[in-house]
């Protein structure tokens, strides 16, 4: 298809939908059948088939009509980490299942991944799952979930066999979190909020049907997730000074009062380097064009968490009151995090977290030095030996 046949397409869509007398869930769920939530996606999964960078093309037509923005934008785990696992290794049931609410926003997702004894080291989780006719039977804690608390689905990581070496004994399962056993209960953070939580699993029965990928196959299926999870940050198409930098620049150009040479330096390094990671992210989208994310990911990773903690730190430098304020440690459980409407206190204590979640930053340079660099890797004397018999 060319591109004037896909904004033929657009068109089509906004003639027969306008945006401005549709109701939203309306026309999300019509762009959805067009082909045109993400095009790179097969026909009849709201997708067309086509190059994952004309989807710009897309979006920049129903921009420019005032069309409804999707609401899974929220909810960017699903879309980010479920979606593109799914579709990698899921049956043609699940993925007519799941990928239609979930671009919709109807289901929201959360990832069980994390546990108080794997952090660091995911194919070290402890979180069993074993088989019992069609069904398995899973126990088990998970930590640091986001969204759990408002979450519909959940993809889980589990052991399935203690008898062979950590990454060869795990499988990958999609979980019901309203199925009995599943417990979720708040994490409180630095900033007063509970926007994480730990997740106790108790004989909790999956389905075998909702396994993706084959028994064993578990690390293959996290690694493709987490790629897309680190692909995510930077893969959207952003403007310039947009995101914690505008922040910065606002009050610079707005409080000629905290000007000054050294300042002056310092801003200015901050605002190339969020420019660095800006067009960085373009790269990795033009490379997403023409083949699977790749290490970009999580040099990008790397590179945003560093932003977010030293912009937020210049931030609360440039505007000292704002330092000794908080606007507000009301205990409250959101379903995402949103660094732009807060405060500058918020911002600050937010971004510490942004080195942990998604791989933390050393686990990530690591990555790169081996994977992207070729450079030694590090000695692991547990890597071929069974998960049973590793000391914990």
């Amino acid at each position: 298809m060319t591109v004037n046949k896909l904004r033929a397409r657009v068109a089509e869509l906004l003639r027969t939908y306008p945006p401005a007398n549709t109701d939203p869930s309306v026309f999300h769920r019509a762009q959805f059948d067009a082909g045109l939530a993400w095009v790179h996606f097969p026909e009849g999964l709201g997708g067309l088939g086509l190059a994952r960078d004309l989807q710009d093309v897309v979006d920049t037509e129903l921009r420019a009509a005032g069309a409804p923005v999707n609401p899974s934008g929220h909810v960017g785990i699903g879309v980010g980490m479920a979606a593109p696992t799914i579709l990698a290794f899921g049956t043609p049931e699940q993925r007519s299942r799941y990928l239609r609410p979930l671009w919709l926003g109807e289901e929201v997702w959360c990832q069980l991944f994390s546990e108080p004894g794997a952090g660091s080291d995911l194919a070290a989780v402890a979180t069993r799952a074993v088989r019992e006719g069609d069904h398995w039977v899973v126990n088990g804690q998970k930590v640091w979930t986001s969204s759990a608390h408002v979450a519909r689905f959940a993809i889980l990581l589990a052991r399935t066999d203690p008898d062979v070496p950590k990454h060869r004994g795990l499988s990958y399962f999609i979980l019901d979190m309203s199925a009995p056993g599943v417990e979720v209960r708040p994490l409180r953070q630095i900033t007063g909020e509970a926007e994480f939580n730990e997740v106790f699993l108790t004989d909790v029965r999956i389905p075998d049907t909702a396994r993706l990928g084959a028994v064993g196959d578990g690390w293959k299926v996290a690694n493709a997730t987490l790629s897309s999870e680190r692909v995510a940050i930077g893969g959207d198409q952003a403007h310039r000074e947009s995101g914690m930098i505008s922040k910065v620049a606002e009050l610079w150009r707005k409080h000629p009062e905290v000007r000054g040479a050294a300042v002056h330096d310092r801003v200015m390094e901050r605002w190339v380097a969020a420019e660095v990671f800006r067009l960085t992210g373009a790269r990795l989208r033009q490379r997403l064009a023409t083949g699977a994310p790749g290490f970009e990911g999580a040099a990008m990773k790397v590179m945003f968490a560093d932003l977010a903690q030293s912009i937020s730190l210049l931030e609360l430098e440039l505007d000292p009151d704002a330092a000794l304020q908080y606007d507000d440690w009301t205990l409250v459980r959101p379903a995402s995090v949103d660094f732009l409407s807060r405060g500058p206190g918020y911002r600050y204590l937010r971004a510490k977290g942004n080195s942990i979640e998604g791989g933390t930053s050393e686990v990530l340079r690591n990555i790169v030095a081996e994977r992207v660099l070729g450079l030694p890797g590090e000695a692991r004397v547990d890597k071929d030996v069974p998960w049973k018999k590793v000391p914990r």
